[in-house]
């Protein structure tokens, strides 16, 4: 960004779907990455749960709590003052009761500052939906691959392939509307099927992951778009350059520089006036050190 942007808010995304402009988002769950995306220009920025993989090292979404989410927001939060920020609700921390959903929701905004929270699920979920956004929380759904539900869905496969399951993922769409969520992700599911529910919405923004380009937007896995998650590279995710190599080459060419004495070089570190040096060895030599 070449000057300073005004904070991003819903009426501002409202007026980019409006206008037909689409809308930029992308995940973070550090300061550096959030300053970088905010001289970007990005405009949201999800502090997604995905984090238990790509910041923590396990192998779902499943172990994330609470507090790993609101320290990873607040890290987002400073280094990305306009963007909208959005805290992605961990597992188990809203699927029990509406109360338990609110009062977590109501965390993010309160301890990190976020815009608005994220949580999984369809039609199930709408009265967890309804409830946050009465609490005066705006809310977003999440349809289609849903990470928390892996297990039943069998697997990071594309969802709604059939007419039936497209159906439902469609229902669910106009249920979390219903229930007052401003804005859907659409996670893998086929393009046309987001096209439709794109299409159908009235007031709610839809956002498009792996699910085609008819939606008011675009999300991306940070990690997957600069090769920085070593365990699989997803289809849809585009690779818009290869840190994950660079930074590995700077590893290597580390280790090797100080193996071989290569490093560090005279500019790496700092000298000492040669007066100071000889009147600190006469005071070794005399003995005036403490021991």
């Amino acid at each position: 960004m070449t000057e300073t942007r005004k904070k991003i808010t819903l009426p501002y995304l409202f007026k980019k779907v409006e206008d037909k402009q689409p809308i930029t988002w992308l995940t973070c769950y550090d300061y550096p990455t959030a300053y970088l995306q905010e001289q970007a220009g990005i405009e949201m920025i999800l502090v997604g749960d995905s984090l238990g993989m790509t910041m923590l090292g396990f192998d779902s979404t499943l172990p994330v709590k609470m507090d790993d989410m609101i320290r990873h927001a607040q890290a987002v939060r400073r280094g990305a003052p306009t963007a909208f920020v959005v805290g992605d609700m961990p597992y188990m921390t809203y699927q029990d009761s509406v109360e338990n959903a609110i009062r977590n929701a109501g965390r993010f905004m309160s301890e990190a500052g976020c815009d608005a929270i994220k949580l999984e699920g369809g039609a199930a979920m709408a009265n967890r939906i309804k409830g946050i956004v009465d609490a005066g929380i705006p809310a977003i759904g999440h349809l289609g691959l849903t990470p928390q539900s892996v297990s039943a869905l069998g697997g990071f496969r594309l969802q709604g392939k059939s007419a039936t399951l497209a159906k439902k993922i469609l229902d669910d769409a106009k249920a979390l509307e219903e229930a007052g969520a401003f804005c859907i992700l659409l996670e893998l599911v086929p393009d046309r099927l987001c096209k439709l529910i794109t299409e159908r919405a009235e007031n709610c923004i839809i956002m498009s992951l792996g699910s085609g380009p008819d939606a008011h937007g675009q999300l991306l896995i940070y990690h997957d778009m600069f090769g920085l998650y070593p365990k699989f590279k997803p289809k849809m995710a585009k690779v818009y350059g290869n840190a994950g190599e660079v930074i590995l080459n700077g590893l290597k060419g580390y280790h090797d520089e100080v193996i071989g004495g290569q490093f560090p070089e005279k500019e790496n570190y700092f000298g000492m006036p040669d007066e100071e040096f000889e009147e600190l060895k006469k005071m070794v030599e005399g003995g005036q050190l403490h021991r």
